[in-house]
């Protein structure tokens, strides 16, 4: 980085500091009137739980306060100090934490909540999250209706807030060709993302390194965007690359919120490849000069060194293949200057990265949980080659250690960063080893960062899982804890709440959460999850249905 961009990054960073430092302070006074006032209303209130004596941290960013938060039904009645009336069951809180419910931004539980082992998300449940935003990256249920419809007739752990997924929308009118749609096919494109976003979706995501979202131009994602933005929705998105064009990905992004006028949420956010350790400031840089001109832009990031995803994407930049995908395979075994090229760029990325790993592979199980160098010199063979063929033999998920810990902390200390998986509701399985964000990603951000390592102050750290992916998404009801809000609350005990989950060993539970409500419902009470599934369908309502 230059000097000179050292300067502005710092300045930026100075001035980003400054606005969230005001922005505490009006929320902390603002807070304060709402104790006072919750006091004076509150007076002899009834409630069907009453929380106390524990420190209240509301989810504004502000510092937290010993007080006691009151619930009658489904809503937060009270909260601070008051008289109460008749409580049905009052919840000794000392030394505990209250919180709201936290709001994972990015999951793919579409994929497995139809599953009924991983229905209930306990994976989430214990790491205090309450809520989960799928259809993200581009993939999952077009019909947002009908998954909502299914979410609430067999039940879920978490509530679900449905993203209208760009690529799968692509794949059904277009298919997977490396060509633009027709006009014709941009418009039914552009009306099936009108009818997830009146069918309750709370935005669009694009998934640009993963086919066929690779081969959408800018025009065309922002045509479908400004459909979006009629309805008040986002735009999320997994950048068209995370590594060395980072740069003008992030701008792209930054483009088509500007033109299509609507907030942008950038996915997983990160600096791949050891040759851009040092320079995730630059990034910052552009999304805070972007954020002074008036786009709303945040990301979510999850707190690890290693990204995972498909071996394959891992390996190989689909928009860069002549031809496209289809049959490359085969078509390598005639194509020797195709075959040279998708062997260097495989050698490449591996030299890129400090290891990458095997999650899941149904051809070579005895693969999962070793690192692709590690396999190769057990066989004898070259990596690039051992890697080849674990891609033409249907495949892998993997996990690449390619991020610097340093940059990870810089991007975590930004006020605009919230905390989110890039997980699934699951099970512990025996034919798998995730990534352990899966099982720990939310108390790895508090209790690791946070609380032990002081990276970022806990209340910033509790903002980042719970008021702010509340403010992307218009989420008018939860990520506060506030009178009238919804009673999706976690109480975690700040001695024990942390990640257990480890590269080596990622499904283990988190631990520390002592209770978990939503809705006013217990999901865990004293340590104990319940059986019964309380998580439901969140609709966004479309602001076009709103002025009717």
């Amino acid at each position: 980085m230059s000097k000179q961009s050292e300067r502005r990054t710092r300045s930026s960073a100075v001035l980003s500091r400054l606005r969230e430092a005001r922005r505490v302070l009006l929320a902390w006074i603002a807070g304060q009137v709402v104790l006072v006032a919750g006091a004076a209303l509150a007076a002899g209130i009834d409630a069907d739980v009453l929380l106390r004596g524990g420190t209240i941290h509301d989810g504004s960013g502000s510092e937290g306060v010993v007080g006691d938060v009151a619930l009658r039904g489904q809503k937060i009645v009270a909260l601070g100090r008051f008289d109460a009336g008749t409580v049905t069951r009052v919840i000794d809180c000392t030394g505990l934490v209250i919180a709201p419910g936290f709001i994972d931004l990015h999951t793919h539980s579409d994929r497995s909540i139809p599953d009924e082992k991983a229905r209930p998300g306990l994976n989430y449940l214990l790491q205090g999250c309450t809520s989960v935003v799928t259809g993200n990256c581009g993939g999952g249920p077009i019909e947002v209706g009908k998954f909502y419809d299914q979410v609430d007739r067999q039940g879920a752990g978490t509530n679900i807030l449905h993203l209208v997924p760009h690529g799968s929308v692509r794949q059904k009118v277009v298919g997977s060709a490396k060509r633009a749609p027709t006009d014709d096919e941009l418009e039914q494109m552009k009306q099936l993302a009108d009818r997830g976003m009146r069918e309750g979706a709370w935005g669009m995501s694009t998934g640009l390194i993963y086919v066929p979202g690779v081969y959408a131009q800018t025009a065309e994602i922002t045509a479908m965007a400004a459909v979006v933005a009629k309805h008040g929705g986002i735009y999320a998105t997994h950048l068209c690359n995370e590594g060395d064009q980072l740069l003008a990905s992030l701008r792209e992004a930054i483009e088509i919120g500007r033109q299509a006028k609507l907030p942008v949420e950038v996915s997983h956010f990160k600096y791949t490849g050891k040759r851009n350790w040092g320079h995730i400031g630059d990034a910052v840089a552009v999304i805070e000069q972007a954020r002074r001109e008036g786009v709303a832009i945040s990301v979510d990031q999850y707190p690890y060194t290693a990204s995972s995803t498909a071996l394959f994407s891992t390996l190989l930049s689909a928009a860069d293949l002549p031809g496209g995908t289809k049959g490359l395979f085969e078509r390598m075994k005639t194509d020797a200057a195709l075959d040279q090229q998708v062997c260097k760029e495989i050698r490449q990325r591996i030299d890129r990265s400090s290891k990458i790993t095997i999650a899941a592979c149904k051809k070579y199980p005895q693969y999962v949980g070793k690192d692709l160098r590690e396999i190769a010199a057990e066989e004898k063979v070259d990596v690039g080659d051992l890697a080849l063929k674990i891609l033409r033999d249907g495949g892998a998920s993997a996990i690449n250690h390619a991020m610097s810990e340093d940059d990870v902390r810089t991007a975590m200390a930004m006020p605009w960063v919230a905390t989110g998986s890039d997980g699934s509701a699951r099970a512990p399985s025996s034919a798998e080893a995730p990534h352990p964000r899966n099982f720990g990603t939310f108390p790895r951000k508090i209790g690791y960062y946070a609380l032990k390592l002081k990276v970022v102050p806990v209340a910033q750290a509790i903002r980042s899982c719970s008021g702010l992916p509340a403010d992307v998404l218009g989420l008018s009801d939860r990520g506060y804890l506030r009178p009238g809000m919804c009673a999706d609350l976690v109480v975690f005990d700040p001695q024990d709440f942390i990640d257990r989950a480890t590269f080596d060993q990622p499904q283990q539970y988190a631990t520390g959460v002592r209770y978990l409500f939503i809705a006013g419902h217990l999901a865990i009470d004293n340590d104990k999850p319940s059986p019964t599934l309380f998580g439901r369908a969140i609709r966004h309502q479309s602001k076009l249905q709103e002025s009717h």
